[in-house]
C-alpha cells in the first residue's frame, strides 16, 4: 500500500553540497557563512505563516548584535493550514504518495511552498506546504487576468489618462505605456503577460472602475473558487501587508483562468508586437518573461510549456505558475520562494517537477485534488470580443465530469520550441528514453532579459 511519505529523492547531492554541509557543521564557520550569505527578503506578515524568529536571535531583521548585517530568520510554515482539497495538503512538508514504479522527489527543490496537479482531473501528484499564505508577486496577476479579461472585448480602445497609472508602486515592471496614447484591449493584456506590466494592469483596473472595485472584483473571484488562502490587496501582486496567496490557489487561479481561450492565447504568446510609447504609429517588440516558454538567459525552453505566469517581488522572492503537456498529459506546476538563491532557481524547480510529475503520473496515489468553482465551470465559447485566436491550440476534453483544460500554443511559441530543435506535435512526445531529459533543449537565440538575482534589484512585479 501507498504511504504519505517525504521520500528519499533521486537526485543525488553534487560533491559541492556534500561539502558545505560538513563545513556547515563546524560551529566556527557558522558566522563567516551568515555574513556571507544573500540577505532573503522578509515578508509582511500575513494572516498566517509569519516569519520564525529563532531563540537568541535578533528581533531587528537583517541587524546582528555587533550591528552588522545578517540573513533574516528562517521562515517556517504553520503548524496548521486549510484543508481544502484534502487533509494531507494541510500538513507542513513535502507530501507524496508512492506506487510501484514511481519516482523519488528531486532532491533540489528548495521552495518554500509547491505543488504538481493533473491540469484535467485536478489530481494533486505531490505538493510541499500547499496551503501556506505567502506573499505571490506577479503570480496573482493569473487572478486578475481571470476575473477582469472577460469584461472588455479585446479591440475596444482606450486612451490613457493620467488619472490611470496613479498609486503604481516604485520600481513595477512595466510594457511601457504612455498617457495620451490609445491602446486596445488586446495590446494591454499582452502587455500583462509577456512583460508583467503593472501600467497595464492600472489602466485596465481603471477602465473596471479603479483599483479598489477592481481589487473587490478578485477577492469576489478568488472565494468562487474556493481560493481560502488569499487576500487581495493590490491588483498587480505589488508587494502589500497582509498580501497572501498559496500554491494551491495560485494553481486555481491558472486552471480557472485556461478555461478561456483569450486567457491561454495571452499566455502562451512568446513574443509580439506592441505599440512603441516612443514612436507613436510604431511598435516594438516584447518578449514573455516565461523563460520555460521562450528559452533565454539560460534557461532552456521546456518541451509543451505553454504558460502561465511568473513573478519576483522583494518580500514573494521568485514566484511560478506554469502548464505544460506531452503525450496527453497534462500538468500544473506552481513554486514559490525557492531557498535556494541560485540565478533562475525558481524555473529549475518548475522543470524538476514537470519532470518528475510526467514520470510519475499513474504511479502515485493523490495526495489531493484542485477543487472545482462553487458553480462549477463554464462553457468556454471562444475568445472574448468574436472569434478564437489563432494561436490557442490544443482543446482537449478531459475528465469525467465534463470539466476540459485547453493548453495552447501560439505561433510564436511554436517558432521557439522549433528553433530549440523540437518536432511539435499536438500531443508533444517526450523524448525517447536514452536520449535528452525530458524537457532540456538548447536555448534559442534571443534579447537578454532582465536578471532575476535579488541582489540586482529586478523590476517588483
Amino acid at each position: 500500500m501507498p504511504t504519505t511519505t517525504s521520500h528519499p529523492p533521486r537526485y543525488s547531492a553534487t560533491p559541492r553540497r556534500r561539502c558545505a554541509a560538513l563545513l556547515a557543521a563546524g560551529a566556527s564557520l557558522l558566522l563567516p557563512l551568515a555574513a556571507a550569505a544573500p540577505a532573503l527578503a522578509v515578508p509582511a506578515p500575513g494572516p498566517s505563516g509569519s516569519p520564525a524568529v529563532p531563540p537568541g536571535a535578533s528581533a531587528t531583521p537583517g541587524k546582528a548584535a555587533d550591528g552588522k548585517a545578517k540573513p533574516p530568520p528562517k521562515r517556517l510554515p504553520p503548524a496548521k493550514m486549510s484543508t481544502v482539497g484534502g487533509e494531507l495538503l494541510g500538513r507542513s512538508g513535502p507530501q507524496v504518495q508512492l506506487g510501484p514504479g514511481a519516482p523519488e522527489l528531486p532532491r533540489e527543490l528548495s521552495g518554500n511552498s509547491w505543488l504538481v496537479a493533473d491540469a484535467e482531473t485536478g489530481d494533486i501528484l505531490a505538493a510541499n506546504n500547499a496551503h501556506w499564505q505567502l506573499p505571490p508577486a506577479s503570480t496573482l496577476k493569473m487572478l486578475f487576468a481571470d476575473t477582469v479579461l472577460p469584461k472588455f472585448p479585446k479591440d475596444k480602445k482606450h486612451e490613457v489618462r493620467p488619472s490611470d497609472m496613479e498609486g503604481m508602486g516604485e520600481g513595477s515592471s512595466q510594457v511601457g505605456m504612455k498617457e495620451g496614447l490609445s491602446y486596445s484591449v488586446h495590446d494591454m493584456w499582452m502587455g500583462v503577460f509577456l512583460r508583467s506590466g503593472n501600467d497595464a494592469v492600472h489602466v485596465l483596473s481603471a477602465m473596471n472602475g479603479g483599483v479598489a472595485k477592481t481589487v473587490r472584483d478578485m477577492q469576489e473571484h478568488a472565494d468562487e473558487l474556493q481560493a481560502n488562502d488569499t487576500h487581495v490587496i493590490t491588483p498587480d501582486g505589488y508587494d502589500a501587508e497582509g498580501q497572501v496567496s498559496s500554491a494551491y490557489d495560485l494553481t486555481l487561479f491558472a486552471r480557472s483562468g485556461l478555461q478561456k481561450a483569450d486567457f491561454r492565447e495571452y499566455c502562451s504568446t512568446a513574443r509580439t508586437q506592441f505599440p512603441d510609447e516612443d514612436h507613436p504609429g510604431k511598435t516594438k517588440e516584447i518578449v514573455n518573461t516565461n523563460r520555460l516558454l521562450t528559452g533565454q538567459d539560460g534557461v532552456p525552453a521546456y518541451k509543451g510549456m505553454a504558460g502561465v505566469k511568473n513573478g519576483t517581488t522583494t518580500n514573494a522572492g521568485n514566484t511560478f505558475t506554469g502548464v505544460a503537456q506531452h503525450d496527453g498529459k497534462k500538468l500544473l506546476v506552481t513554486v514559490m520562494n525557492p531557498e535556494t538563491k541560485e540565478r533562475n532557481q525558481v524555473y529549475k524547480e518548475t522543470q524538476l517537477l514537470l519532470d518528475w510529475g510526467f514520470e510519475a503520473v499513474g504511479h502515485v496515489k493523490p495526495v489531493g485534488v484542485l477543487v472545482p468553482p462553487k458553480g462549477g465551470f463554464p462553457a468556454d465559447k471562444g475568445a472574448t470580443g468574436g472569434q478564437s485566436p489563432q494561436g490557442a491550440q490544443a482543446a482537449v476534453t478531459g475528465g469525467g465530469d465534463g470539466m476540459w483544460t485547453a493548453v495552447g500554443l501560439t505561433g510564436g511559441a511554436l517558432a521557439v520550441l522549433a528553433v530549440a530543435g523540437f518536432v511539435v506535435n499536438r500531443r508533444h512526445p517526450l523524448p525517447e528514453r536514452g536520449r535528452r531529459r525530458p524537457g532540456h533543449a538548447a536555448p534559442p537565440k534571443s534579447p537578454p532579459s532582465p536578471p532575476q538575482n535579488p541582489s540586482q534589484n529586478p523590476p517588483q512585479d
